[in-house]
């Protein structure tokens, strides 16, 4: 059965988007990357968030925009949001709650990885108690303010345990399991 992965570039900082979602910052920091390419290859499906869907892309301006990881994965998307667009979008699903989102995408993935892509939605995956593991890439960094990788105040800890640790370039990824 599918699990759900949510996979992120982090500032050093803490954020995953600069103010406004500005995701320009990671432009520059996007080169050559083994557990990439690797975890895409292991992707089924992605769950979306709404504002992730229709926010910036670092991609801006290139043959790659809009697409997933620059183009370099395609399949079923499944975007949250209580607005969808009166035009269908190609290869998206929209849906109206996370229970349904998680039962297609998982349903959509088999048995390779749902990626969840917004820190809203990965903060939902984690309450409702969904959320598998957690890929972080640390970039040589610091934002200042944005969208932080969680934004989790006042809620019970929640236990993460290590999977593995390895360094490309310039980024540090961090992968964990969400211990249960």
């Amino acid at each position: 059965m599918a699990k759900l992965l949510y996979s992120a570039t982090m500032s050093l900082d803490g954020f995953i988007a600069g103010p406004g979602g500005d995701m320009s910052w990671l432009t520059e920091l996007i080169g050559p990357n083994p557990t990439v390419d690797d975890v895409i290859s292991r992707i089924g499906a992605l769950l979306v968030g709404n504002r992730t869907f229709r926010g910036d892309d670092p991609h801006k301006g290139t043959p790659s925009e809009g697409k997933p990881f620059g183009g370099g994965w395609s399949g079923s998307q499944f975007v949250l949001t209580h607005n969808p667009p009166a035009a269908d979008v190609p290869g998206v699903t929209f849906v109206g709650d996370l229970d349904s989102g998680v039962a297609a995408a998982k349903a959509a993935a088999g048995e390779k990885y749902v990626n969840v892509l917004g820190a809203s939605t990965a903060r939902q995956c984690l309450e409702a108690g969904v959320l598998d593991e957690v890929l972080v890439f640390v970039a040589p960094v610091l934002l200042g303010d944005g969208v932080r990788l969680f934004d989790f105040p006042g809620e019970a800890t929640v236990r993460l345990e290590p999977v593995s640790v390895s360094q490309v370039a310039m980024a540090v990824s961090l992968w964990y399991r969400v211990a249960r």
